[in-house]
């Protein structure tokens, strides 16, 4: 690897989120370790985005309208030039050795059969343990403290966790492709991301591992929050047999403390139990969509 060779490509869709687009590019500008391939897909882009765009090195794609983020991210691999995939947020600052955190461990392992995930900062309370919250080091681009997050972003305690899915995350561009990226039926993108990870469950993926030390803040959903959403939930349930929040806590483990010795192992009993809750709900859930859809046809 020479000083110039580019290690991560890293996928950012946005809308219509100029100021926070320009942060997070300039997080990633200013706190990498390494040299990444950067490239935006503008949903939109009519608050100014796609002129500013213009004036700058980037490389981006550009839709009139909001296509979501699955059609973003499955768009832009076309430009991937190096092996791994990076998805991130707009709405994301990442703090100094967040790559060289993901590299490191990429190096160690025997093989491309992983998906990593950064640890996000977040400022108000979430009900997740892998996210570090509330630390809240401002909820929005007018109160953000830049310069306390950079002096107190390793200080605060946490340690690597099961279950990668929400970005920024990273896979091998072959395992990518394999999974087929991100599934469109999900557009927008709500569910989009475990869904991604139990696609790549089904390929044989086992490593699910999300890094305390690579650390990102997160402004959460500035950009989901004003979209119209896909009840991902409900898709999720009738694609997978299972709900997310089962597949997230007895396969996945997400938020939970890693251990080497335990990793691809479930909670087989609480998994056969959610199963059989998880086929009900999908019943009364097809009896529900059949009974719309008659009173749409009466």
């Amino acid at each position: 690897m020479t000083q110039n060779d580019q290690i991560f490509s890293i996928l950012i869709p946005t809308w219509n989120n100029l100021a926070y687009l320009q942060l997070c590019l300039r997080s990633i500008e200013k706190n990498s370790t390494y040299k990444h391939q950067i490239l935006i897909y503008v949903n939109d882009g009519s608050d100014g985005t796609v002129d500013w765009l213009k004036t700058q090195n980037y490389e981006y794609m550009h839709s009139k309208e909001n296509v979501g983020v699955c059609w973003a991210l499955n768009a832009l691999r076309a430009k991937v030039k190096t092996d791994y995939i990076l998805y991130m947020n707009d709405d994301m600052y990442v703090c100094p050795e967040w790559d060289s955190v993901l590299w490191d461990e990429i190096q160690r392992l025997p093989d491309n059969n992983f998906f990593l995930s950064g640890t996000l900062i977040q400022p108000r309370p979430f009900f997740c343990k892998s996210v570090i919250a509330p630390a809240n080091f401002g909820e929005n681009i007018e109160t953000f403290r830049e310069d306390d997050l950079l002096k107190n972003y390793r200080s605060l305690p946490h340690y690597d966790w099961f279950g990668a899915t929400w970005p920024p995350n990273v896979v091998h561009k072959d395992i990518w492709d394999l999974v087929g990226g991100y599934s469109i039926e999900f557009s927008p993108g709500m569910y989009s991301d475990p869904d991604f990870s139990a696609k790549l469950w089904m390929a044989g993926v086992r490593l699910f591992k999300g890094l305390s030390d690579s650390r990102i803040y997160h402004f959460e959903s500035v950009s989901t929050g004003r979209v119209k959403k896909n009840n991902g939930s409900r898709q999720f349930l009738q694609k997978w047999g299972i709900t997310s929040a089962s597949f997230m806590r007895n396969i996945l483990k997400r938020g939970e403390p890693f251990k080497e010795t335990t990793t691809g192992q479930t909670h087989a009993l609480a998994l056969k139990k959610d199963i059989t809750r998880s086929r009900l709900k999908k019943m009364l859930s097809c009896f529900k969509k059949s009974g719309q859809a008659k009173m749409l046809w009466e």
